[in-house]
């Protein structure tokens, strides 16, 4: 599978899923359905999925041109990404997000999605700075924060929009290891496909078991949330 931005490629056991749409990945209605689908086909076709993205630039979050287009055309976009952050938060498989660069905003919220998150070193961004830029943050974004982001660093992570480099990502929680570039592909394909060897159905139950209160939260409120929500301040 090779549509515009979002490559599927079979290696072994493990789906690899690149997106690179030659800029910095924006999240389009485009690039969220074809990375659905290609989650989807994962499910069919392999037993661990690699996520990752152009090199430096890993995702740049919600695509502007539509988020500043109007109140109706950014809850739209938001909506859809948040049913994909929830696609890729409850995949029953394991998910490897090797983060290849700059994840700002909806790309940090993505490495919130993953099982497990490799970085790649580098004078890189990393963080949630919808505060920053005039936008209050999600319910959805703030569940999936109180899951993956260390205690100390929650209030500074999403209130006060602070981004980190990746060092400091894998400390605040949104990585799990930083890797040199030289060793950054190998090493997440590597854990994708040790993981990738583990019981299917025993790790699906367990991560659903595990998540589905705050899938279930955010399902509850997705609705009347995006019904409040404000684009960016221009």
């Amino acid at each position: 599978m090779s549509n515009d931005v979002v490559h599927y490629e079979q290696q072994g056991a493990v789906a690899v899923i690149r997106m690179d749409d030659g800029k910095a990945n924006a999240l389009s209605h485009s690039l969220i359905d074809q990375l659905v689908a290609a989650f989807d086909r994962a499910e069919k076709e392999a037993t661990a999925v690699l996520l990752t993205g152009r090199p430096g630039k890993f995702c740049a979050g919600f695509d502007l041109r539509t988020m500043m287009a109007g109140v109706q055309q950014a809850r739209e976009l938001v909506t859809h990404g948040a049913e994909m952050y929830l696609r890729l938060y409850d995949f029953p498989a394991p998910v490897v997000l090797a983060c290849s660069g700059h994840a700002m905003a909806g790309g940090a919220v993505m490495l919130l999605t993953a099982d497990t998150r490799i970085g790649v070193e580098g004078d890189f961004k990393i963080g949630l700075n919808e505060v920053s830029i005039g936008m209050t943050l999600p319910l959805f974004v703030l569940e999936l924060a109180q899951d993956r982001i260390a205690p100390k660093h929650r209030v500074a992570a999403t209130i006060q929009a602070t981004v980190y480099d990746p060092q400091t990502a894998v400390e605040v929680g949104y990585l799990d290891r930083v890797v040199a570039p030289d060793e950054f592909a190998a090493e997440a394909l590597k854990l994708a496909e040790r993981l990738a060897k583990l019981p299917t159905e025993p790790y699906g139950l367990t991560k659903r078991r595990m998540r589905a209160p705050i899938i279930e939260r955010v399902q509850a409120t997705l609705a009347e949330d995006m019904a409040r929500l404000t684009p960016p301040q221009g």
